[in-house]
């Protein structure tokens, strides 16, 4: 099926206002992307062009901008998130338990929760068996943290025509690459119902800073600018979710870091404003 034959269309104000567990106004859906690229791959994304824009192979330049992210920036970020209480969601790639033990333990002891994305770093329309892949990533973290992961993201929010269904199949029961809404939507698949989970392509450090070009501090100017106004809104039209996104290798780095410890600590501040992890959402949700 096509997205939009899996997606019923629905207008805020037809829906009835749902209020938020222990009156919270905005779930703040913060996640922790951490993967493994591969040097025998084209790297995922570029932040140093090859001389004269030749694609290189192996690409090391980019490989290490990433690997510092896995080496030393998701530390700052474990530190930045204990030190606040906050239990992130980890969208995490099936290698990592087995690539990074050591970064897997250290999100598992502190009780984040673990997000499928995908088993390698690659788009899922360049796998010959998607399913394979689905069941390999579950495996993978199902062994990590001794339970089954409920939410997947994909790499890239890449999906084909049949993601949803298999995604399904295999026990998950919310996609955040479905960003169509502020509130969990039901997503058809020929398994049940898989929930939409409201992620974000714009509160995310991809697209802001390596995409736009924006400097750190948009990170937090613009996350404020959205949590405001549905803080507001939802006086009116019930509890909503916004979804925040960083990765190691960006956010984790030492120019930017202090931002995103800023960024939380001004979520923290808002009245109303509470972090849940997608499980405690999707629970929430289901509880009508």
């Amino acid at each position: 099926m096509k997205p939009v034959d899996r997606l019923e269309y629905a207008a805020p104000q037809d829906r009835a206002p749902r209020p938020g567990p222990d009156g919270a106004r905005v779930l703040v859906f913060f996640v922790v992307n951490v993967e493994e690229w591969a040097i025998e791959r084209p790297m995922p994304r570029q932040v140093l062009p090859a001389p004269t824009n030749a694609p290189v192979l192996p690409d090391l330049a980019n490989w290490a901008w990433h690997e510092y992210g896995m080496r030393v920036g998701f530390w700052r970020m474990l530190k930045a998130c204990e030190a606040r209480g906050i239990r992130p969601t980890l969208s995490v790639n099936g290698r990592v338990p087995i690539a990074y033990p050591r970064v897997a333990a250290a999100a598992r002891d502190a009780g984040w929760e673990f997000m499928g994305h995908g088993f390698r770093q690659v788009p899922t329309h360049s796998l010959h068996d998607q399913e394979g892949m689905v069941r390999e990533a579950v495996a993978a973290i199902t062994a990590c943290t001794g339970t089954p992961p409920v939410g997947w993201l994909a790499p890239g929010l890449t999906q084909t025509l049949e993601t949803p269904d298999l995604l399904a199949k295999h026990g998950i029961r919310y996609c955040a690459d479905f960003v169509v809404d502020d509130v969990p939507v039901p997503i058809r698949t020929a398994h049940g119902p898989l929930w939409s989970m409201p992620y974000s392509v714009e509160l995310n450090d991809i697209p802001m800073m390596m995409v736009q070009h924006h400097r750190a501090e948009e990170l937090h100017d613009r996350t404020c600018a959205q949590l405001d106004r549905l803080l507001a809104e939802s006086a009116t039209e019930g509890c909503k979710v916004m979804g925040l996104a960083v990765h190691p290798y960006i956010s984790g780095v030492p120019h930017r870091i202090g931002v995103l410890e800023r960024t939380l600590d001004s979520i923290a501040r808002r009245p109303g404003a509470v972090f849940a992890q997608g499980r405690e959402i999707l629970e929430w949700w289901e509880r009508g």
